[in-house]
């Protein structure tokens, strides 16, 4: 059996929202997000808020990320999300209060059945919950639930659920450590 993509068929898969809004938040998504030259945090955040994103108060949205849809997004209070963030969300992504996603993280909803010879599509929802941290150039896929205050170490793919408070590092991320807090 071999691949074979010419009867690839995803007419299944709908992601939300009408035609012509998908096609507005296009090129929305090309002026204000993924182009960096937008310093203005607060204007991405309304217009997520626009196109239905579920937004907490003092977000941070840095220049250039990338949001598929941002009405299968919810991010909760004082939250930030850093430069070149993909966010490839096919379906719901959460994220709690108190989260960081570092610079050039992913979020990936999405991925394709490699054992079918139609490459079918597969889609799974992404929860990062309060005070959990993604860090710089990491990847979080399909279906993964970060855990309250899991950490996913700079350039670490999280395949399974991370527990809360611990540290995983590495592909695939494995726990190397629990996460002590310290007040301030």
């Amino acid at each position: 059996m071999k691949t074979d993509l010419s009867h690839y068929d995803n007419s299944w898969y709908n992601p939300g929202g009408e035609t012509l809004k998908r096609i507005l938040w296009y090129f929305t998504n090309a002026l204000f997000f993924i182009n960096p030259l937008n310093p203005f945090s607060g204007i991405r955040v309304c217009l997520l808020r626009l196109f239905g994103a579920k937004i907490g108060k003092k977000v941070v949205i840095k220049p250039g990320g990338n949001i598929k849809y941002p009405w299968n997004l919810s991010i909760g209070d004082y939250s930030w999300i850093g430069e070149n963030v993909w966010i490839d969300n096919l379906t719901h992504v959460t994220i709690g209060s108190n989260v960081c996603i570092s610079q050039g993280a992913m979020l990936l909803c999405g991925n394709h059945d490699y054992k079918r010879p139609t490459f079918d599509l597969m889609v799974k929802s992404i929860v990062i919950e309060n005070g959990a941290w993604v860090g710089a150039q990491s990847t979080v896929c399909p279906g993964v639930t970060m855990h309250s205050h899991s950490v996913l170490a700079v350039g670490s793919i999280a395949s399974k659920d991370l527990m809360p408070y611990s540290i995983y590092r590495g592909n695939p991320a494995v726990k190397v450590a629990e996460r002590v807090m310290f007040e301030s």
